[in-house]
């Protein structure tokens, strides 16, 4: 008995596959921003660094469910914005002291961590994923009005 793979099937696959791996990369770099939120607590301006990456971890926490659970393209979009902002977050205050900016405390560190390293891995796989995903979404097709004689 042979398995015929059509097109459906594996577009199938692969979108739910990128699911998985964007929810996963969404869930390490939550993990990661809660667990070192309280160890940024004193780096604060108005708002403390610690409290961003507890808002961080909230918003990748809830683009993982809802890139698992919803399954819009809304919702990837979302989980897109999330992974490619702390991404591009990340990378910024490593590479360039900015300073503080309005009640955003300077971030600046340059340096390398493990926890930073995870971090950046997770948000990057999660961008690829859900980019797939929206690369990928199909939108139906609205059926054409029928006309009924008056």
């Amino acid at each position: 008995m042979t398995t015929v793979t059509t097109p459906r099937s594996v577009r199938r696959t692969l979108r739910g596959a990128c699911r998985i791996a964007a929810a996963a990369g969404l869930a390490v770099d939550a993990y990661v921003h809660a667990k070192l939120a309280d160890q940024y607590d004193a780096v604060s301006a108005t708002i403390s660094q610690g409290t961003l990456f507890r808002v961080e971890a909230g918003l990748a926490a809830l683009a993982a469910l809802l890139v698992l659970i919803w399954r819009r393209s809304l919702a990837d979009a979302f989980a897109w914005l999330v992974a490619a902002g702390g991404l591009a977050a990340l990378i910024l205050y490593r590479y360039v002291d900015i300073g503080a900016l309005g009640p955003l405390p300077d971030m600046y560190e340059p340096i390398w961590s493990d926890d930073k390293k995870l971090s950046v891995a997770a948000q990057f796989i999660a961008m690829v994923a859900t980019t797939v995903l929206l690369l990928t979404h199909r939108f139906r097709a609205k059926p054409a009005p029928t006309l009924t004689p008056e």
